[in-house]
């Protein structure tokens, strides 16, 4: 496959799933008197959509920069990469469920963080081993990344699937905070020198 249809398809279905996001914000049908505190009443819904338009933004564009660098692809790669977009496209019907029972407290709140975080976790793995892969013995690599560079790459993409599972861990206690740490995670991968990837010069 041409690696430009590769990227298309990918840039499509990363664009279907942030576009969802949206969606999971309800329109709230009160009395006009009472519309500023049922708005302030779905921040559950804010905070959840902020969190993961953060994250679905920032894997695209370190998808893209990974595969600037990448010389050619192949059918497992294709794999790979069909692996990740399936929990890509996962993650707005994790954060509706996310924002819903937040609202409402209790079992239902660590259930839905806990569905939330193992969706994120399950995110970075796939996303770390389409690098992994197409970086190994520079198999899919073309000649612009040092080996230093690649294997500092390596750590910082794998790096990510363990402090999910942190996230998850603790979705079973509190789930404003694992939103937090996902928030935070997204935030790193979006600083260039941290876990943001360089585009080819």
């Amino acid at each position: 496959m041409n690696k430009s249809r590769l990227e298309a398809f990918s840039d499509g279905v990363f664009a279907v799933a942030i576009t969802l996001l949206v969606l999971e914000i309800k329109v709230p049908e009160v009395a006009g008197g009472k519309l500023a505190h049922a708005l302030g009443e779905q921040w559950p819904s804010y905070a959840s959509y902020v969190v993961s338009f953060a994250v679905i933004g920032v894997i695209w564009m370190n998808h893209h920069a990974v595969f600037e660098h990448l010389a050619r692809v192949d059918r497992r790669l294709m794999a790979h990469n069909l692996f990740l977009l399936l929990w890509i496209v996962l993650i707005p019907w994790a954060t509706s469920l996310m924002a819903t029972y937040m609202r409402e407290g209790g079992e239902g709140e660590r259930v839905a963080a806990v569905v939330y975080a193992a969706t994120m976790t399950l995110m970075g793995v796939s996303f770390g081993a389409l690098w992994t892969y197409a970086s190994r013995d520079r198999r899919l690599l073309g000649a612009d990344l040092t080996d230093d560079e690649i294997r500092r790459r390596t750590f910082r993409f794998t790096i990510g699937a363990p402090l999910y599972v942190v996230a998850l861990v603790v979705a079973l206690f509190s789930a404003p905070v694992c939103l937090v740490i996902i928030g935070a995670l997204a935030v790193y991968y979006a600083l260039p020198g941290a876990g943001m990837m360089r585009l080819p010069a």
